[in-house]
């Protein structure tokens, strides 16, 4: 079994926004459409009472969570919406009829009808990608290093990001394959810093680590 999922160390994230802008680009998201969104949590006082600069915030990427058991998946009329083999869940536009069921039945609304092409779209996690041994978008060009790219089957340490080449000669196969894994570049945590949105019966697969803040996602 596997189970593709991404892994975001809100501690790390700032909110640039760059992994929002990277997939809109690699994907052609149409303008006023996203399939990863950057939500900021707070600021929010640390105790009952506490005002300015006693107070904690972070920045929360939505996507799709590429559900073990994706209501998506069980309301759509066509079998459009699917989960492959990697455990992500696609939509296989030539029997998308737009009945946006999938949309209504999806507990984080990570999902939109393309108006001009009559489909429903969300992120695929650049299936196109990582079927080829590369990263998504979203992890590639996250500066801040926060988000990884692994298989929940496999263990934190299938995770990975973007490693640094310094090398003078180096290729440039050296610098786009290089990898570093998350457990060598994060700090410790523990399981219970480690959170995923409401679970409704779906079992959402992408994980956030949030340490010494309260969650709220």
């Amino acid at each position: 079994m596997t189970q593709y999922a991404i892994i975001t160390d809100l501690n790390k994230c700032v909110g640039c926004l760059s992994c929002s802008v990277a997939c809109k680009a690699v994907n052609e998201v149409p303008i006023g459409n996203f399939w990863n969104k950057v939500l900021r949590v707070g600021p929010n006082p640390k105790y009952e009472g506490a005002i300015v600069p006693d107070v904690e915030m972070y920045f929360l990427p939505i996507t799709c969570q590429h559900c073990a058991d994706a209501p998506c998946v069980s309301v759509c009329p066509t079998e459009a919406s699917h989960k492959l083999a990697d455990g992500t869940v696609q939509i296989d536009k030539e029997k998308c009829i737009g009945c946006q069921f999938c949309a209504m039945a999806c507990p984080y609304g990570v999902r939109y009808l393309n108006e001009e092409e009559r489909v429903v779209e969300k992120c695929t996690m650049c299936e196109q990608k990582t079927s080829q041994g590369e990263l998504p978008q979203c992890v590639a060009q996250c500066g801040a290093r926060a988000r990884f790219f692994g298989d929940l089957e496999a263990g934190y340490d299938s995770f990975v990001a973007p490693g640094r080449v310094l090398e003078y000669d180096a290729t440039y196969d050296d610098v786009h394959n290089a990898r570093v894994k998350m457990v060598e570049c994060v700090r410790p945590f523990s399981d219970g810093e480690v959170h995923r949105l409401q679970d409704v019966g779906n079992k959402p697969s992408c994980a956030y680590i949030l340490r010494e803040m309260t969650w709220q996602g």
